[in-house]
């Protein structure tokens, strides 16, 4: 072999090795529990444990930080609580479904599996542990004083039809199908079965349990359903059932379409999600007229984009409706994200721009404001669709820059009137009357 030659195969021997350092943070040789959408329902949502799980990005310096007190906490842990952790740049389904925005995000699931809680510690080996056993110790004082009945498994027996663990799955018919199905504006998800199916009991428990979180996401709006083909034949011979389970979408006014997803709760719940997301109309965009209008939109999503927009004597309605349009765009771009979209007039609520860093100058202005941790992020870029756009995808991935907000809080909101849709007026000048002067003396004293 040459010396050229080495070189090469050592240098992509390193590279290789450099390429696996940065895609796996995790080995099978530690304590964390390495957690895929295939293995998740199985081992968490199925699971008899408390579980810690970690959703992190391989590129992510926060989560590379944390990977050794992790590990150690997991050690401590054993045999204890579970502690695992979620490649959710890799998985996306599964951190979407889990509401994963940024990195590193732990969740603990307790008592009830499909409600996992935000774990609000600190991140080292010790914070983790303590953090777990307390999660811990609040279980097991439930299960004394009989407010828990055990953990919420999510296992549903294929004995439970027509029961509590099957009842957000409808139960369709040849003479109830059109008319909850083909006539209805929402999404739905249609599984053919046959009662004797083997791979049909296998996926009973995984669509019952997705039904139910499907529901609660979306609202209702995208369903999930069920069709004994053995028995309902009209159905099954009009959409061409031969084989089970046979999972169809149906969309108001579309052909139905194969669900080709996978068969475990998480993939079929990030299906659910992303057909709702795609059917959803962009979300409102409101300005800051008082008090009530920030707080609930900001309180009722992970985060709000809030933007400050020029005087309407210095851009006129013309200029402000590009802005506002700018907005628009960008919350329909951005509206699987489930965020809030606010606006005010500069000046018009000085308390919230100096708790955003903004501050009475450089506007127009954006920040994405997280009112349950108190912080925000300034868009640092152009107010356009190119540097709004790179500014949210950043904050989508978890890669943006926060600051806590000044004083903990937005301060005093002010109660205004909403804009009218005009162009801006100067104040009238008042009308001075002279008939009262005589100039020609003025002018004598004057000179």
């Amino acid at each position: 072999m040459s010396p050229f030659a080495g070189r090469r195969l050592l240098l992509g021997t390193v590279s290789c090795t450099l390429f696996l350092a940065v895609n796996s943070l995790y080995s099978s040789s530690d304590d964390v529990i390495e957690l895929t959408p295939t293995n998740f329902n199985r081992e968490v949502i199925q699971s008899d444990s408390l579980w810690l799980v970690e959703f992190y990005a391989p590129w992510c310096g926060h989560c590379q930080r944390l990977t050794p007190e992790w590990k150690k906490a997991a050690t401590a842990l054993k045999g204890v609580v579970k502690v695992g952790a979620v490649d959710a740049d890799k998985h996306q389904s599964l951190g979407g479904q889990y509401g994963v925005k940024g990195f590193p995000t732990i969740k603990i699931f307790g008592a009830n599996k499909n409600k996992a809680e935000d774990y609000q510690g600190g991140r080292t080996s010790e914070a983790i542990v303590d953090g777990a056993l307390s999660a811990l110790r609040s279980l097991v004082k439930d299960r004394l004083s009989g407010r828990g009945g055990g953990y919420s498994s999510g296992k549903q027996s294929s004995q439970d039809s027509g029961g509590s663990g099957k009842k957000d799955v409808i139960e369709l018919t040849d003479d109830t199908f059109d008319q909850n199905v083909l006539n209805s504006d929402e999404v739905w998800l249609v599984e053919f079965y046959a009662p004797w199916c083997g791979h049909c009991k296998n996926l009973e428990p995984e669509w019952a349990s997705a039904a139910t979180e499907v529901k609660e996401q979306t609202k209702g709006k995208v369903k999930l359903a069920a069709v004994d083909a053995t028995v309902n034949q009209v159905l099954a011979s009009r959409y061409g059932i031969r084989g089970f389970p046979t999972i169809k979408i149906f969309q108001k006014g579309e052909d139905p379409v194969d669900y080709d997803g996978g068969r475990t709760r998480s993939d079929i719940i990030a299906r659910a999600v992303d057909l709702f997301s795609e059917n959803a109309p962009p979300p409102e965009l409101l300005e800051i007229t008082n008090e009530d209008v920030l707080k609930q939109t900001c309180d009722a999503h992970q985060l709000c984009i809030i933007s400050v927009l020029p005087h309407i004597l210095d851009t006129g309605a013309a200029g402000r409706n590009s802005y506002l349009e700018v907005m628009l765009k960008m919350a329909d771009k951005y509206k699987k994200k489930m965020w809030g979209w606010l606006w005010t007039e500069a000046g018009a609520q000085p308390d919230l721009e100096n708790s955003l860093g903004i501050g009475g100058f450089g506007y127009p202005a954006m920040a994405a404001v997280n009112a349950r941790k108190m912080k925000f992020a300034l868009l640092k870029g152009s107010f356009s669709e190119q540097g709004i756009n790179e500014f949210l995808r950043e904050l989508s991935v978890g890669r943006g820059s926060t600051a806590p907000i000044v004083a903990g809080g937005f301060a005093k909101i002010n109660t205004i009137e909403p804009w009218d849709g005009k162009d801006g007026e100067l104040p009238a000048e008042e009308d001075i009357d002279l008939s009262d002067v005589d100039l020609d003396d003025w002018d004598k004293d004057e000179l």
